[in-house]
């Protein structure tokens, strides 16, 4: 099955400055690929390569089988900025703009308008979307996003400005579009929402894709363990130990030393309430990924 978003070997410079060096990267079909790094690896320079906004300086990709910049593709894919920008108009008008230039035409797109304005709860937003909240305002771009019912949808940070409920809300939204056979391509900084929804992650750091695979073939066990017992805090692994309360202490360990700890708990009469082998988070994956770029973890 050929991929929904495939980019290779793309690279693209801004004069001197090499933004993405050779990324080569498949989405795969019903699939939602975390595209993670810190601020300046390349990845809405990706992204604006894939749309058509850029062109590559050498290399390229395919979305839906279709050279990046392909016009025929456009009403198939939807697409999320990191900041929208709109008209002085209401969320129905500004959700039907969007429609229209995916060439939906009436009555479809009065429905689909209505039915989203209801599904994204902005219909007290206002009259005026450049004087939504910002909360609202990423809610109207998902809107337009989702308003031609695209195969594969582009997300630059989609839960940013959004509140507890929104996040839920757009993770709920987001795991229906997958189940619908919906391609998800989704760039963003809110790590745990990236854990929570991806298939897989990559990983991009100064223009090169670092790290690519399943989630959790990322988030296997990390070779700790937590230890925790009650009784007086263990003079050998006083290093290891995190938090005392009520005699209760928390230890996190190497799994080589967890039995040498629990027979030091044993024989000074502490009593043994758990041992958790502990995995690791995207969080300390990210931070360690970007500290230079090419350490393990």
């Amino acid at each position: 099955m050929s991929a929904a978003l495939e980019f290779r070997q793309a690279t693209k410079n801004f004069g001197r400055h090499r933004a993405l060096d050779g990324l080569t990267l498949a989405l795969h079909p019903g699939e939602i690929l975390g595209f993670l790094g810190p601020n300046g690896a390349g990845k809405t320079t990706a992204i604006h390569l894939a749309l058509g906004f850029l062109r590559p300086t050498s290399g390229g990709g395919a979305i839906l089988g279709k050279p990046f910049g392909d016009t025929a593709v456009r009403s198939r894919v939807g697409y999320l900025p990191d900041v929208s920008s709109f008209y002085a108009e209401g969320a129905r008008s500004a959700i039907e703009f969007a429609g229209k230039l995916n060439g939906m035409r009436n009555p479809r797109l009065r429905e689909r308008a209505r039915e989203l304005v209801a599904r994204m709860n902005l219909s007290s937003a206002g009259k005026d979307a450049r004087k939504f909240s910002r909360g609202m305002q990423q809610r109207l771009g998902l809107a337009q996003a989702l308003v031609n019912d695209p195969e594969v949808l582009i997300l630059d940070e989609p839960t940013s400005a959004l509140d507890p409920a929104g996040v839920m809300e757009v993770r709920e939204l987001l795991r229906a579009a997958r189940e619908e056979g919906k391609s998800i391509f989704f760039s963003s900084h809110q790590l745990s929402e990236v854990e929570q929804i991806c298939d897989r992650i990559a990983f991009l750091h100064r223009g090169k894709l670092l790290r690519e695979g399943q989630m959790e073939q990322f988030l296997e066990e990390s070779g700790r363990s937590e230890v925790v017992v009650r009784g007086p805090i263990l003079r050998d692994f006083q290093p290891y130990a995190s938090e005392a309360k009520d005699e209760v202490v928390r230890y996190v360990v190497p799994v080589l030393r967890q039995r040498e700890l629990i027979e030091h708990a044993w024989t000074a009469g502490a009593e043994l309430i758990s041992v958790t082998p502990l995995r690791r988070t995207l969080e300390e994956l990210f931070l360690s990924w970007s500290d230079g770029g090419s350490g393990e973890a």
